[in-house]
C-alpha cells in the first residue's frame, strides 16, 4: 500500500476517536478510547470529574495525554504505518482549557522517547492537573460581571458572537484568577482543548484557531482578532501573553511532527501538524457545504448554518452563538443551541406512548400538520432557548390567537407531534432572523445525531424547513471533520494558498442520502404557524421571568 494517509482526532467528553483517511477522504481506520472503561485510573465519570462546589466538572488533563498514547498503540496495532500519514488535524470539545506551567514547553521541546509522553507531562507541564470542560456551570458570578462591564447581554454578543456563557473560558479564567491566584500566576499559557493536542504533537504551544476561539468571550467575532478589554477584564494584563497569539484559520500548517514522535512511534518528520477545531464547527466541514444547514438531534439540539462572507453585517443575538468559519476567512456559523433535546422527546414518549418509539411514530402520523391547534412546549431541564425556561407549557389555537390551556386540554394523542413541531419551528422562527436577502436560500437540511435515523422525524423536518432532508454516511462526522482539515493544510500547502476547503472537497464522492423531500401544501401549512408558536415562546418567557421574580 503507498499515498498519503491523514489523520483526524475527536477528543470529546467520554472518548477521545481517531480516523484516518487517504487522499480522496475515504475512511481506513477508525479506534476509539473510553476514558472510563479504558483509563479506570483516572475515576471519571462519563469522562468527568465533580467538584465539591455545586456546578464545577472537570476532566485531567494527564488522562487526554494518555488517551492519545494508547490510541496510537490500538493504531499500530491494526497496522497503521505512521510513516505515510501527511498531515494531523482534528477536533476538541468546545469550551474546556488547559493551563500550562512554566516549564511547559521546555518540557515538550526535550521529550525523551524512550519514555512515555504522560510520564514526562503529568508532574511539570500543568499549573492546574484538572481542566475546566464545557459542562461546568460555577462562574455565573463572572458572567454577570463580564456582562455588566462590556455594557450588558446584547453588547457582549454583538462583540464576541455570544452572551456570557458559564462554560466559556473567559469566564473560567475570571473564576481562576480569583479564587487561585498562585496557580494562575504559574500559568504560562492556556489552551483550549482544540490547541492542546496540536501543542502535543509540535512539542510547542499552538495557537487556538479562530472557530473554538469563538466560545471564549475574548475574541472579537468580526475581525477574529482577541479583544484588548477583554482580556484584561477576564485576567488583567497578564491574559494577553497567556493566551498567546492572535487565533489562526484551519488549514494552517502550524509546523512539522516533533522528533519525539517521529523516534519513538515512526511518523514522518515531514508529516504536518494543523489547527484543530471544535467538534461544532467540525462537524459542520465534515456535513455541510455551501447551502446546507445541519441539525444535530442527539441528548441537544444544534443547528448550524454557514454564513458567507458576503453578510456584512450577521444577525448575533443573545440566544444564539455566531462563530467564525473554521475555512474561509469572513464567513460565520450561526449556531443554536438547546439544552432539552432527546430528553424531552424520551419523556414524551415515556408518558404519552407507553415508552415506544413505534408507538409515538403512530401518534405523529395519525396527527395532522399543526396539530389541530393543540400546542405544546417541553422543558424539562432550564433551556438555553429560550433561557432558563423549565416546564412544560400547553395551548390552544383560538381566533387566531394561541391562549394557554392546562395539560389535560391536550390528549395523550397529541404530546408526540407537539414536541417534534415545537422544536423545530423554534429553530425555523430563528433562521429567518440570521438570514439576510444577500444570503443564499438553503438548498439542503443534513441531519445527523441519534434521532436522525427516525423516518417520521426526517420527513417533518423535511416539511416544515420546506428543502430536502439528507444524512450522513458516516456517524463519527466530528472525527471526518479533522481528518478532512488535515487534508486541507496538505493540500494547500501543495496546491497554493489560497485554494478553498470547498474546492478541495469538489473531487470527493457525494456521501449524503436523500432520505426526504418537502410535501409543498404541508410546509405552507407551517409558514402559517411560525408566528403562532412566537407567541406561544414569547408568553412562556414572561411566565418564567414573573415566576423567577415571585
Amino acid at each position: 500500500m503507498s499515498g498519503p494517509l491523514f489523520l483526524g482526532f475527536d477528543l470529546s467528553t467520554q472518548q477521545l476517536k481517531a480516523l484516518v483517511i487517504n487522499e480522496k477522504g475515504i475512511v481506513k481506520y477508525g479506534l476509539a478510547v473510553s476514558y472510563d472503561r479504558d483509563l479506570p485510573q483516572y475515576g471519571t465519570k462519563n469522562g468527568a470529574m465533580y467538584g465539591p462546589r455545586s456546578g464545577e466538572v472537570t476532566s485531567p488533563a494527564a488522562m487526554w495525554v494518555e488517551a492519545l498514547e494508547l490510541i496510537l498503540q490500538r493504531m499500530k496495532d491494526v497496522g497503521v504505518d505512521f510513516s505515510r500519514i501527511c498531515a494531523i488535524s482534528g477536533a476538541g470539545q468546545q469550551h474546556g482549557s488547559i493551563y500550562w506551567s512554566k516549564t511547559a514547553e521546555e518540557t515538550l521541546v526535550s521529550l525523551n522517547p524512550s519514555k512515555t509522553l504522560v510520564s514526562q507531562l503529568d508532574s511539570h507541564a500543568f499549573s492546574i492537573r484538572n481542566s475546566p470542560i464545557w459542562q461546568d456551570s460555577s462562574t455565573t458570578r463572572e458572567c454577570r460581571e463580564l456582562e455588566e462591564i462590556i455594557g450588558g447581554p446584547q453588547a457582549l454578543a454583538d462583540l464576541t458572537g455570544s452572551r456570557a456563557y458559564e462554560r466559556f473560558t473567559g469566564t473560567q479564567i475570571k473564576k481562576i484568577q480569583r479564587e487561585r491566584p498562585d496557580a494562575y500566576w504559574a500559568t504560562s499559557r492556556i489552551s483550549l482543548v482544540s490547541s492542546f493536542l496540536p501543542s502535543l504533537f509540535l512539542g510547542f504551544i499552538a495557537p487556538i484557531e479562530v472557530s473554538d476561539a469563538s466560545g471564549m468571550n475574548l475574541m472579537d467575532v468580526a475581525t477574529c482578532r482577541w479583544d484588548e478589554r477583554l482580556l484584561e477584564v477576564c485576567g488583567g494584563p497578564e491574559l494577553r501573553e497567556k493566551i498567546g497569539p492572535e487565533p489562526v484559520l484551519c488549514g494552517t500548517v502550524l509546523g512539522k511532527i516533533a522528533t519525539w514522535w517521529v523516534r519513538r512511534w515512526g511518523f514522518d518528520p515531514d508529516c504536518l501538524i494543523a489547527p484543530f477545531t471544535g467538534d461544532n464547527p467540525a462537524t459542520m466541514v465534515a456535513l455541510s457545504t455551501p447551502g446546507d444547514a445541519v441539525l444535530s438531534l442527539g441528548t441537544s439540539t444544534t443547528y448550524l448554518l454557514a454564513i458567507s462572507p458576503s453578510v456584512t453585517h450577521p444577525a448575533r443575538f443573545t440566544t444564539s452563538h455566531l462563530l467564525a468559519h473554521p475555512t474561509t476567512t469572513g464567513a460565520h456559523i450561526a449556531m443554536l443551541c438547546y439544552k432539552n433535546g432527546s430528553l424531552a422527546r424520551e419523556k414524551v414518549r415515556n408518558e404519552h406512548a407507553n415508552g415506544d418509539w413505534a408507538r409515538f411514530n403512530e401518534m405523529v402520523a395519525a396527527t395532522p400538520p399543526g396539530n389541530d391547534g393543540k400546542w405544546g412546549l417541553y422543558f424539562p431541564l432550564p433551556e438555553i432557548i429560550p433561557p432558563n425556561v423549565v416546564g412544560n407549557f400547553y395551548f390552544q389555537a383560538k381566533d387566531g390567537l394561541a391562549v394557554p390551556s392546562p395539560a389535560e386540554a391536550l390528549p395523550d394523542a397529541a404530546h408526540p407531534r407537539a414536541i417534534l413541531e415545537s422544536q423545530l419551528l423554534s429553530i425555523r422562527a430563528r433562521v429567518a432572523a440570521i438570514l439576510h436577502q444577500d444570503t443564499p436560500r438553503l438548498r439542503r437540511l443534513v441531519l445527523t445525531g441519534g434521532a436522525s435515523i427516525n423516518p417520521i422525524i426526517r420527513q417533518l423536518a423535511a416539511d416544515l424547513f420546506g428543502i430536502p432532508v439528507y444524512v450522513a454516511d458516516t456517524s463519527e462526522a466530528t472525527a471526518t471533520g479533522g481528518a478532512l482539515l488535515a487534508r486541507y493544510a496538505w493540500w494547500r500547502s501543495y496546491s497554493g494558498a489560497g485554494e478553498s476547503f470547498e474546492k478541495m472537497r469538489a473531487g470527493d464522492a457525494e456521501r449524503m442520502k436523500l432520505v426526504a423531500e418537502p410535501n409543498e401544501k404541508i410546509t405552507k401549512v407551517f409558514d402559517k404557524l411560525v408566528e403562532a408558536y412566537t407567541m406561544c415562546e414569547n408568553f412562556v418567557v414572561k411566565a418564567s421571568r414573573h415566576q423567577h421574580a415571585d
